[in-house]
């Protein structure tokens, strides 16, 4: 069944590159116009030089008051707001002795605080719009798609990653709830191993990011990324474009009667 995102508009965040850059290049394909959103503006303004007709805004979505003025600078670019992919995130892994307080909140704020004030932020378009076309006699759905993981269900190591990843599956399933009256449909994608620089092996050379003044170590264990393939059924890692098509059908029209799931998207591989 085709379906188009004509006339749509997303904001999907952390879409400066991998997953959140494919998301966007998904649904700007199915014709979505898009506000990219990444903590860097270099990434961020590549993605959308890319992207014919998109935006981008970049910023830091944990702070407090960033996600209002995201929703906003959308809403003033764009006219309106039909789909939001909550994507931002990264680890920051240890075991628990030695996660520190900041190391545990930061995990908590980046996975589970920041998609709730996005979308506090975005429920008043979301209502008003949803009354106006009620009034005029239309149903029009609207999508809000929450990133998860397969580390939701425990993962040694992952304290304050798992917390956050299972606490975002929480309140995708109580907006469900709370927004089925204004036609949003709230749903979850959960990602296995997808092959981004998070999940890169880890080399002597010692990869990492820079995230609010803190260099902290990213990639895998070459040993572990086999232990993955081994483990997972389909035996690979995931491409960043498949982990976008798992998120382009809660985006979709094929969903409209699909709200409050969790989609895992992990090659077989389960909480």
């Amino acid at each position: 069944m085709p379906f188009s995102l004509e006339a749509k508009v997303a904001l999907v965040t952390g879409a400066g590159r991998g997953i959140g850059c494919a998301i966007a290049q998904a649904l700007a394909a199915a014709g979505a116009s898009v506000m990219i959103n990444d903590l860097d503006s270099e990434p961020a303004t590549a993605a959308a030089a890319s992207i014919p007709g998109s935006a981008h805004l970049a910023g830091d979505v944990t702070n407090p008051a960033f996600p209002q003025h995201l929703v906003d600078a959308t809403l003033a670019r764009f006219g309106g707001l039909d789909i939001i992919v909550n994507n931002a995130g990264y680890t920051w892994d240890n075991v628990i002795q030695k996660t520190s307080d900041d190391q545990f909140q930061a995990m908590l704020d980046v996975h589970l605080t920041a998609p709730f004030r996005i979308l506090r932020a975005a429920s008043a378009h979301l209502r008003d719009a949803a009354k106006r076309e009620a009034a005029a006699g239309a149903r029009v759905m609207r999508k809000v798609v929450n990133i998860t993981s397969i580390s939701a269900g425990g993962n040694a190591g992952q304290a304050g990653y798992s917390s956050g990843k299972a606490g975002v599956i929480g309140l995708t399933k109580t907006l469900s709830k709370e927004w089925g009256r204004y036609n949003v449909n709230v749903n979850c994608v959960g990602f296995g191993m997808i092959q981004t620089r998070l999940t890169q092996p880890l080399t002597g050379a010692g990869a990492s990011i820079r995230i609010q003044g803190r260099e902290i170590a990213v990639g895998v264990q070459p040993q572990a990324l086999e232990a993955v393939k081994t483990a997972c059924p389909l035996g690979r890692a995931g491409t960043v474009e498949e982990a976008a098509g798992a998120v382009l059908f809660f985006c979709s029209p094929l969903s409209d009667y699909v709200t409050g799931e969790v989609l895992i998207c992990g090659g077989g591989m389960h909480f």
